[in-house]
């Protein structure tokens, strides 16, 4: 979701009522916002599962609200917009930490756990890294999951994920929203993925494209110096770190990339362009890409492609993030163009649109995927 500056409720001369907790999450897993902004004319929710705002009701207490049918078990991501302007939910500290529009966030529970629920198994441990790029000429960070069992002093050496997050988020996004740690937990214990490092970089080779004036992923040529910065970091700073700090393997075998929206577009960017490097490469509902892929590619044959053990490519049917194109469309015009250069790929269509609870259902699936024997 991608809105303005945040503001702050007026408040008028009234005293605040009491409020529930906001969200109220029901037995029956509907779910009751609450705002209390006597002085705005018209509120909005937004929320992940929806399109459009979804209107909400003012009381004679200047309190607005709104409840929303019974939701699947999720992790979902809301914000209100009052009189146009968006505000967070003073009511609830969890805040997803995006670097242009930060949003709350709220879980409903199933009568199962999920995949992304902490559940009693072996846990693995996330590091936190710092170093200064050469490359970009700034001071960045990226996060290491290690599996459970991991020891650095054993000889055994792990298969390596690259795990790329999106546009406007930041290198803590997989683990704050997508749950990649606890993911990889649950899959591992169940003997449904390998034990695997996951390390998940900054994903911005040019960091204006963010956080600068001309922030957009419009600009074409920005874009490129995002992705051709991004790609010469990860290759010769990131790597080379993990490489002598944990105990991954180094061959291409066991080297995946893989990453959502505009990770997406650098997965297959950097992972289907150095193919000596990336055995394994997926796309969840890759942003970023221009229709001419030839040029994006221009070394994928089907002889290249020919060593790849995964080309895995994801988007949720609803995807119409912004562009001239939706997404959905131009990921199934970027599927198309590599069956018809005879190039294998594996094509995912799920339900749902540009957001978090479509993503981490790809990441269950693509790890399961991972590293396992042909």
């Amino acid at each position: 979701m991608t809105f303005g500056a945040q503001a702050q409720p007026s408040a008028g001369n009234r005293k605040p009522p009491q409020l529930p907790p906001t969200p109220e999450v029901h037995a029956d897993r509907s779910v009751t916002f609450y705002l209390y902004d006597p002085g705005a004319g018209e509120v909005d929710l937004r929320m992940d599962g929806h399109a459009g705002g979804l209107p909400m009701t003012k009381d004679d207490r200047g309190v607005w609200r709104l409840t929303v049918p019974p939701l699947q078990p999720d992790l979902y991501d809301y914000i209100f917009v009052a009189d146009g302007v968006p505000t967070l939910d003073p009511s609830n500290p969890t805040v997803n930490p995006n670097l242009r529009s930060p949003s709350n966030v709220f879980e409903v529970h199933g009568t199962q756990p999920q995949p992304w629920d902490v559940q009693d198994v072996p846990h693995g441990v996330v590091h936190h890294r710092f170093y200064k790029s050469a490359v970009v000429g700034d001071q960045r960070d990226f996060f290491v999951y290690t599996p459970p069992a991991y020891n650095p002093r054993d000889r055994k050496k792990y298969p390596v994920l690259y795990l790329l997050h999106g546009y406007s988020d930041d290198a803590r996004a997989w683990v704050a929203l997508g749950r990649a740690n606890v993911i990889l937990d649950n899959l591992i214990a169940e003997g449904k993925a390998r034990p695997t490092i996951v390390v998940m970089p900054l994903g911005y080779g040019a960091p204006e494209i963010v956080t600068g004036p001309r922030a957009s992923l419009n600009d074409a040529a920005l874009r490129k110096k995002n992705v051709d910065l991004f790609t010469q970091a990860l290759l010769t700073e990131v790597l080379p770190q993990v490489q002598s700090s944990y105990r991954v393997s180094t061959k291409r075998e066991d080297r995946a990339i893989a990453g959502l929206s505009m990770g997406g577009a650098e997965s297959l960017l950097t992972g289907l362009n150095h193919i000596d490097t990336f055995a394994w490469v997926g796309s969840f509902s890759a942003g970023g890409l221009q229709p001419d892929f030839a040029q994006d590619f221009p070394t994928l044959n089907a002889t290249s492609a020919a060593r790849l053990r995964l080309l895995w490519v994801a988007c949720g049917k609803d995807d119409r993030y912004a562009g001239k194109t939706p997404l959905i469309t131009l990921n199934r015009q970027l599927v198309a163009w590599l069956r018809s250069n005879n190039i294998p790929v594996t094509f995912v269509e799920t339900p749902g649109m540009h957001e978090w609870p479509v993503w981490r259902k790809d990441l269950v699936q693509f790890s399961q995927l991972l590293f396992q024997p042909k």
